[in-house]
């Protein structure tokens, strides 16, 4: 059987010499020549070895991780189409146009406010109502101005002006006082009624439902329903639609979360089916030995030994000669090989050899040797090793001098 599959080899390596080119079979190229044998320069070219004996199986493999890449993009990669939020329809028919004056005058709040200046803040005001109901809304903002400055701490005289303001159509005056009346008067009904109409106006529907809603609660009346009427279908549209794209927006997130969680996912198991890959075939080729199909390891086999058997040295009868040094009974862990080795074998070829009787007592060496009877795919480990190669090519020299 061994000698079938060292034929197998040899027939093959005539065949194709580039085999030999293979670097894990470097020492063999060696061995040859040292018996003073000559290999054809094809045996020598790496890069002809690797394009007859490799180039299908790598194009192959390239080809499917190229695939591989393809599916796993085209699964993941899928474009989201953008939200694109829709119009809403709102009633703005009471809506104006922002005014954009300059900002009215307000009052000094650090100002003492004597008795005196008081009562003439009174009056003042009592001069703007009559221009209000004389329908002189400019002649009351300057009766009402001057109130202010009198007293400006006065939270109602703000929120009259603001009413004014209102009147005017100039909603972000009206916002100005209202909210200066408030800082005065966080409790101020009318701060938060001439607000909440102003925001109205402004189309500020949200905020000014929220006006309007504290003014209810502080002082109720028909006209605050009635504003309300108008803003609170406004604001529930607004809130709606907000939440739904809120939510549209929350869903999209989400998405692009777990397609980039199963992008990673599938990127990771596609690094992971080709690392296996590669260690299956790196495996299979360190398992198969040489090149061309020799499962056996060594050419012939090499069941735990060298050619035509080498049972560790220990299966010679009787072992070692004892008195070998530190060896009695034979080379301890170099037996157990079935087989023995060649009939015939001039055994003081090894006995009588120097360099290899120092070599068997150094323990990296004997564990090598011993390593390489175990498995014999474990030689090419060792190649590189300047103490142990050397010994492996001269053993195989002996016994090929012996046949």
């Amino acid at each position: 059987m061994e000698q079938a599959k060292l034929k197998q080899f040899i027939e093959q390596c005539k065949s194709n010499p580039s085999i030999l080119s293979d670097p894990s079979l470097s020492f063999f190229r060696n061995y040859i020549e040292s018996l003073g044998g000559k290999l054809p320069s094809s045996s020598y070219d790496t890069g002809d070895y690797k394009t007859k004996s490799h180039v299908v199986d790598e194009s192959d493999d390239e080809i499917e991780d190229v695939e591989n890449d393809a599916d796993t993009k085209g699964t993941v990669e899928e474009e989201e189409p953008e939200i694109v939020e829709s119009d809403i329809e709102l009633d703005e028919s009471d809506t104006v146009e922002p005014d954009n004056d300059e900002p009215q005058k307000m009052g000094d709040p650090s100002v003492e406010v004597t008795e005196e200046s008081s009562d003439a803040s009174q009056e003042s005001k009592a001069q703007a109502m009559e221009a209000i109901s004389e329908g002189k809304l400019e002649d009351a903002i300057e009766h009402l101005t001057k109130a202010v400055l009198l007293n400006p701490k006065s939270a109602i005289m703000y929120a009259t002006r603001a009413s004014v303001y209102i009147k005017m159509k100039k909603p972000n005056a009206a916002i100005r006082d209202a909210t200066a009346a408030l800082e005065i008067n966080p409790d101020s009904a009318k701060g938060y009624k001439t607000r909440g109409v102003a925001r109205a106006m402004l189309g500020q529907w949200e905020a000014a439902a929220k006006d309007l809603h504290l003014a209810s609660r502080l002082d109720y009346d028909e006209e605050i329903s009635a504003v309300l009427k108008k803003v609170e279908p406004n604001a529930h549209r607004i809130d709606e639609h907000r939440r739904k794209y809120d939510r549209l927006r929350k869903e999209l997130e989400d998405r692009k979360i777990e397609r980039e969680r199963q992008r990673r996912k599938a990127e990771a198991q596609a690094a992971y089916e080709k690392a296996k890959k590669q260690e299956e075939s790196s495996s299979s080729r360190r398992a198969g030995g040489f090149p061309g199909g020799m499962p056996g390891g060594f050419p012939g086999g090499m069941p735990g030994s060298f050619p035509g058997g080498m049972p560790g040295m220990g299966g010679m009868p009787g072992g070692m000669p004892a008195g070998m040094g530190d060896m009695p009974g034979g080379m301890p862990g170099m037996g157990g090989m079935p087989g023995g080795m060649p009939a015939g074998m001039d055994y003081s070829k090894i006995l009588n050899d120097p360099e290899l009787m120092a070599a068997f007592k150094d323990p990296d060496v004997m564990a090598a040797l011993q390593d390489v009877m175990k498995n014999p795919a474990n030689l090419a480990k060792h190649q590189a090793n300047p103490k142990v190669a050397p010994i492996i090519v001269k053993m195989m020299g002996k016994f090929a001098g012996n046949k």
